[in-house]
């Protein structure tokens, strides 16, 4: 799994969620957890389940999925998607959980459909979150309306959408290289909650956050 103090994770959305996906991304999470966030985890997405795709799901192993995903969302160190074509189901989850989103041209947002309509999995709650709440997104989750490279662009879904997306994850990668460890697990998460927590219920958590970037700033100071 590792390569250059780097952790790559592939995730096909053809295929549903399953266990050995989930025992994958927590092996990474394993991994990127123990070496303390150094090293940016990659996650190359792409494909669409289609057909009966739902037929070996159970609620158990979707509240897994969507648990997994959720502490990829948590790591201590900088997650960068890179998603190539049609993108949905695994593939649509894994990328609204990344921190940086580089996509390819022929990138397509897509909704799987189960028992004739949308899944209505975790990434619609991160869609409308993600989003404010447009037109395109309201297609996209009702009827399975695609979102193509520019329209997932314009609304912020991905970062950056070249022809170079692996030599633009080497650069993010780079860039957000002294980024890690617990503190940015906690910027990310003062960020996830800020749509949902009035000021006041907000502020003591991010008071907490200055108090200790304070303290470490004062103990160096004193050294």
């Amino acid at each position: 799994m590792v390569r250059a103090a780097e952790w790559r994770l592939r995730i096909d959305g053809a295929q549903p969620p399953s266990p050995e996906a989930i025992a994958a991304i927590g092996m990474v999470c394993d991994g990127a957890e123990d070496s303390g966030g150094h090293g940016p985890v990659v996650v190359e997405l792409s494909g669409v389940p289609e057909g009966d795709w739902t037929s070996e799901l159970t609620v158990g192993l979707v509240s897994k999925w969507e648990r997994v995903l959720r502490r990829l969302e948590r790591l201590p160190t900088t997650t960068i998607a890179v998603a190539d074509g049609d993108c949905g189901g695994p593939a649509l989850d894994a990328l609204l959980v990344t921190d940086i989103r580089i996509a390819t041209p022929s990138l397509r947002l897509v909704l799987p459909v189960a028992d004739g309509a949308t899944w209505p999995g975790m990434a619609l709650h991160r869609l409308a979150q993600q989003t404010a709440g447009t037109a395109a997104i309201r297609r996209a989750v009702l009827f399975g309306t695609p979102l193509d490279a520019a329209r997932a662009l314009a609304l912020h879904l991905v970062d950056e959408v070249t022809d170079d997306a692996v030599g633009s994850a080497a650069a993010a990668a780079e860039l957000t290289a002294v980024y890690v460890g617990s503190e940015l697990a906690i910027r990310r998460q003062l960020l996830l909650d800020a749509p949902a927590v009035l000021f006041e219920e907000a502020l003591g958590a991010h008071l907490a956050a200055c108090d200790r970037v304070l303290r470490r700033t004062s103990a160096e100071v004193a050294t």
